[in-house]
C-alpha cells in the first residue's frame, strides 16, 4: 500500500506541473490566434456584416475587400516605401551594430567599459518619449516628409539592443582563435570581416529579423514625420479608410491582414535563426 501512494505520489509530482504548464500555454495561445482569426473573418465580410456579427466565420468568403486593395495604387505605393524604410534601415543597423559589437567585445582601450555603458542607456529611452525632440532635431534637419528621416530616427533607436546582442556572441567565441588569426598575419579589421562574420551568422540573422519585424510595424516615426500621402508606410495606410462619418473596418481587417503577410513569411522562414541567434551568446565557453 505505501508502495503505491508512493508511486502514485511521484506521478502526481510529475504530472501536475506539466498539467499547468501546457494549460497555461494553450491559453496564451488563444489569447494570441483570437485576435488574428477574428482579424482574417472580418476581412472576408462586408461592412455591415463586420458590424453586425463580427466573431462569426465568413460563410460565403467576400473576396471583394482583398481585390480593391490589391488594384488601388496607393497600397502599391506604401508597400515600396515601406520596403525601402525596411531594408535600408536593416542595413544600417547590421553595419553599424557589428562594427560596434566588436569593438566593445574584442578590442581593449581605455573607457570601453563606460562608452559601452553610455550605449546600453539607449534601453531607457523608448521612442514614445523621445518622439517630441526627435522631431525637433529632424525638422532642423529639414528631413520631414523624407523616407531618409524615417530611416535615421528607427536605425538611431535600434542600436542599443542589438549592440548588446553582437556584443555578447562575439564575446563568447574564444580568443585563442583572434590569437592565431593575428599570428598568420590578420590585421583586427581581417579578422572581424573574414573570420567572425562568418561565425557570427546566426546571430546578425536575429538582428535582422527582429529589426526588420520592428521597422515594419512602425507606426508612430512615420506618423509624426510623414505629412504627404505619397511617403505614407503601410502601417499608415489605415488612415485611408477613415471616412467623416465612420470607418470601413472590413476594408481596415484586409489591409493590415495584407501588410502583415511580408513580415509573416519573413518571421516563419527566419525563426531557426532568431531563436540560435539570440541564445548563442547566453553562455560563454
Amino acid at each position: 500500500m505505501s508502495a503505491f501512494s508512493g508511486s502514485h505520489g511521484v506521478f502526481w509530482r510529475k504530472t501536475l506541473p506539466r498539467a499547468v504548464q501546457y494549460f497555461l500555454l494553450t491559453l496564451m495561445s488563444i489569447y494570441i490566434l483570437v485576435p488574428i482569426v477574428i482579424l482574417i473573418f472580418g476581412s472576408l465580410k462586408t461592412r455591415g456584416q463586420m458590424y453586425s456579427h463580427p466573431y462569426t466565420p465568413p460563410i460565403p468568403p467576400y473576396w471583394d475587400n482583398y481585390i480593391k486593395i490589391l488594384t488601388s495604387d496607393i497600397f502599391w505605393t506604401m508597400l515600396k516605401n515601406s520596403l525601402i524604410v525596411t531594408l535600408a534601415v536593416t542595413a544600417a543597423v547590421l553595419v553599424i551594430c557589428s562594427l560596434a559589437a566588436f569593438v566593445f567585445a574584442r578590442l581593449d582601450f581605455r573607457g570601453k567599459d563606460l562608452a559601452f555603458n553610455f550605449f546600453t542607456l539607449g534601453l531607457m529611452f523608448p521612442i514614445t518619449i523621445a518622439i517630441l525632440p526627435v522631431y525637433l532635431v529632424i525638422r532642423q534637419m529639414s528631413l520631414t516628409n523624407s523616407l531618409l528621416g524615417i530611416i535615421l530616427v528607427q536605425t538611431a533607436f535600434q542600436l542599443s539592443g542589438n549592440i548588446l546582442i553582437l556584443r555578447n556572441f562575439f564575446a563568447s567565441i574564444p580568443f585563442e582563435l583572434q590569437d592565431a588569426a593575428y599570428i598568420d598575419g590578420c590585421t583586427p579589421f581581417d579578422f572581424f570581416r573574414l573570420i567572425l562574420l562568418p561565425l557570427a551568422r546566426p546571430a546578425l540573422s536575429a538582428v535582422a529579423s527582429l529589426t526588420m519585424v520592428v521597422s515594419w510595424n512602425d507606426l508612430l516615426v512615420p506618423l509624426v514625420l510623414i505629412d504627404k500621402e505619397t511617403l505614407w508606410t503601410l502601417p499608415l495606410g489605415t488612415m485611408q479608410f477613415q471616412g467623416q462619418y465612420g470607418t470601413d473596418l472590413a476594408l481596415v481587417a484586409a489591409f493590415v491582414a495584407l501588410s502583415a503577410v511580408p513580415a509573416v513569411i519573413f518571421y516563419i522562414l527566419a525563426e531557426r535563426h532568431i531563436v540560435s541567434g539570440l541564445t548563442a551568446g547566453a553562455l560563454k565557453g
